[in-house]
């Protein structure tokens, strides 16, 4: 015997369970589904375990999208404070960290539980370890066969994210049902990732791993990040790195200034004023890890010798050597450690005011399997609330 519901939401995640809450305040018999044994997956392990869940400071700005008014409605209807207001009052802790964002004190299960409280309704019902055979349009919605039987809705909510993190049991999913209904997909590719080096210059930074500096990085679009870069032994990475990797296209180089908290040239002037016989190594290791420097020397990226023995313009040549350092990444380390994915189902087929598809009457896509990303900082959470409570309200 057939199941029947109002809603399906496929994906037990961040917009999928504040999707099912609001569809369940309006008293929409509500079904959640997820092909994992529990919710959350994602919520779970995200900022290491406490879970960026906002920002203090939230804009269109922050996303990537083809269409980059879309974000503009849902982020209005729902705001980054109409969440925190919802956190506060689970009394869950929380602390505010660089550039805006906020953590749980705790732990990410404060957040899990609180939506899976927000989900306690009458209405609503969870089923975990699905797996979706069919979907079918039907006259009055949608039928789906699944592993667990069959299941008939009026309206159907896509919720099952991107490609990252395929440990987690991230799938193709939702791209694979848009595509059933000839709905158009962005190419995706790993976004908020690190970056690999070629094989020299790997090996010439492996020694490095664990060191972080404070950097301002640059792509070649001109999209600039104030954050710090870590150096690993694969590559690159750190927070600088994983914001612009989303502006990085495969072959492009990268600027980095090495040094963007010290009037360098200030500092080899009046050294070279007051200590002449110096040398440039040991004067730059005053404001860079001493063996960063060794490398840079080594790399002929810079010369060691004492600063008495600069001429003319050099040591500008220095300065813009450190300040405007550029590597051309091998590649990224892709969906394995990505954080999310870029790309996904195209806007321009969806309402920004309700997440219902267009083309496709009582289809709603919500989240990351959309073509919408955040920068590194709570904006991906922002999304997926925002847009899992506009659908809630129209589902």
């Amino acid at each position: 015997m057939s199941k029947q519901v109002d809603v399906v939401i496929v994906g037990a995640g961040a917009a999928g369970l504040m999707c099912a809450a609001q569809a369940g305040k309006r008293g929409r018999r509500v079904l959640v589904i997820d092909n994992a044994k529990k919710p959350g997956r994602k919520i779970l392990i995200s900022g290491g375990g406490r879970c960026n869940f906002t920002n203090y400071d939230v804009s269109a700005e922050n996303y990537l999208c083809r269409n980059p008014h879309f974000v503009k409605s849902a982020l209005s209807q729902y705001t980054n404070w109409d969440f925190i207001s919802m956190v506060s009052k689970y009394g869950i802790e929380f602390e505010e960290r660089d550039h805006g964002q906020l953590f749980c004190l705790d732990s990410a299960k404060d957040i899990v539980n609180m939506l899976l409280a927000e989900c306690e309704q009458a209405t609503i019902e969870q089923q975990y370890q699905v797996e979706i055979e069919q979907i079918k349009k039907t006259e009055t919605g949608f039928h789906l066969a699944t592993n667990k039987g069959e299941i008939t809705c009026e309206s159907l909510v896509i919720a099952t994210g991107g490609l990252s993190m395929p440990k987690l049991g991230a799938t193709p999913f939702g791209y694979k049902v848009a595509e059933s209904f000839g709905l158009p997909v962005v190419t995706t590719t790993a976004g908020l990732v690190p970056f690999t080096l070629h094989k020299e210059d790997k090996e010439d930074f492996a020694e490095l791993s664990g060191i972080a500096i404070p950097t301002i990085i640059e792509s070649k679009s001109g999209k600039t990040f104030k954050e710090a870069l870590l150096f690993t032994h694969r590559g690159l990475s750190g927070p600088a790195v994983l914001q612009i990797s989303s502006y990085w296209t495969p072959g492009e180089a990268i600027t980095i200034n090495l040094v963007p908290e010290t009037d360098l040239m200030g500092l080899l002037t009046e050294t070279l004023q007051q200590h002449p016989n110096q040398s440039l190594k040991n004067t730059l290791a005053r404001v860079l890890p001493k063996r960063l420097v060794e490398v840079l020397i080594e790399r002929k990226v810079i010369f060691d010798k004492p600063l008495k023995q600069y001429q003319g313009k050099q040591l500008e040549q220095v300065v813009e050597q450190l300040q405007a350092w550029t590597i051309l990444p091998n590649g990224t380390e892709g969906y394995r450690t990505a954080e999310v994915t870029l790309g996904g189902v195209d806007t321009q087929v969806i309402s920004s005011k309700t997440m219902e598809c267009s083309q496709v009457k009582g289809l709603f896509f919500v989240g990351e399997v959309m073509d919408v990303t955040g920068w590194l900082g709570g904006y991906n959470f922002q999304w997926a609330w925002s847009s899992g409570y506009v659908a809630g309200q129209w589902v």
